[in-house]
Parts: structure tokens; sequence; C-alpha cells
């Protein structure tokens, strides 16, 4: 595969903040990472049960979001 799908998986607490969410740049805080993708690309978000979802994204995408962030 030249361009494979990652999945960021996120966990949120029960209050509705993210406590662990996956590929973040350590400098970004977890919320911030969640905003950043949640502004840039929702339409690749699912939910699941358990105070869980998950984003999709091409590496390439997953990169130039990263990129973005750390700027």
């Amino acid at each position: 595969m030249e361009n494979p799908e990652v999945m960021i998986h996120v966990r949120f607490a029960p209050n509705g903040t993210v406590m662990e969410i996956g590929e973040r740049p350590q400098t970004v805080a977890p919320q911030a990472w969640f905003d950043l993708l949640s502004e840039k690309a929702s339409d690749s978000y699912r939910t699941y049960a358990g105070g869980r979802g998950s984003f999709s994204l091409p590496r390439a995408a997953v990169d130039a979001l990263k990129g973005a962030a750390a700027a």
C-alpha cells in the first residue's frame, strides 16, 4: 500500500475531555490535537461506546496535520 490509512484512537473522560489520543505530537496537548483533527477531518471520525472514538486518515494527511499542529 502506497498511502495506508492510519486509525487514531481517542479515549474520553466522563466529563467529555480527551484523556488519550494517538499520533499526537509531543508538544501538543491531547485536547488540542483532538480539536485540530475535529476541525480539519471531522468527516473521518467515528464514535464508539464507552467514551471512545477514532479518526481514519491517510498517512500523508496525518503527517500534514502533525506539521500544522507543531507550527
